[in-house]
């Protein structure tokens, strides 16, 4: 199995607990927070959506301005945005040679400001873990915010019950 074969089934498995979660956002309480040094679930959301995104821009292009923010307007809106984006991923990726995966390299920016330049298997690779990391926050925030928490990996104690 080949580094890219290994991501894009990484890259599918991933999609349901990220959208799973996103979805399961109650939406009435999005601006949650649980102190006020950390972003709001919104914000975090965004953050992840916006992910899924840039996930397009460094397979279709050679720099990233990496994108900060994705408004919607409902759990479930920010749920289906992510899951076109990242389905529109995988697709591009399935075309790509090992090459062109492994070797061509992608400038990174942030608002405009080059950050750094690797692999692009290596920057997907690090995007994909900043939204699993960014989910784990997600998954915290729910059960005080008045929901329940969806499985990510195996069941949650929400999905028992």
């Amino acid at each position: 199995m080949t580094n890219k074969e290994f991501f894009i089934g990484c890259l599918q498995n991933e999609l349901k607990a990220t959208y799973d979660i996103i979805a399961a956002l109650p939406f009435d309480k999005i601006s949650y927070k649980p102190h006020e040094i950390n972003r709001s679930a919104y914000e975090i959301a965004e953050h992840i959506i916006a992910h899924a995104l840039d996930f397009n821009v460094i397979l279709n292009n050679n720099t990233c301005d990496e994108c900060l923010v994705m408004p919607f307007t409902s759990s479930q809106d920010g749920a289906d945005q992510l899951k076109e984006q990242w389905e529109k991923a995988i697709s591009t990726l399935t075309t790509y040679s090992d090459s062109k995966w492994n070797e061509e390299p992608v400038e990174l920016l942030v608002a405009g400001n080059p950050i750094l330049t690797m692999p692009r298997a290596n920057l997907m690779w690090f995007f994909l873990f900043d939204v699993i990391h960014h989910r784990g926050q997600l998954s915290s925030y729910i059960r005080p915010m008045g929901g329940k928490n969806p499985a990510v990996y195996g069941y949650s104690a929400d999905t028992m019950q």
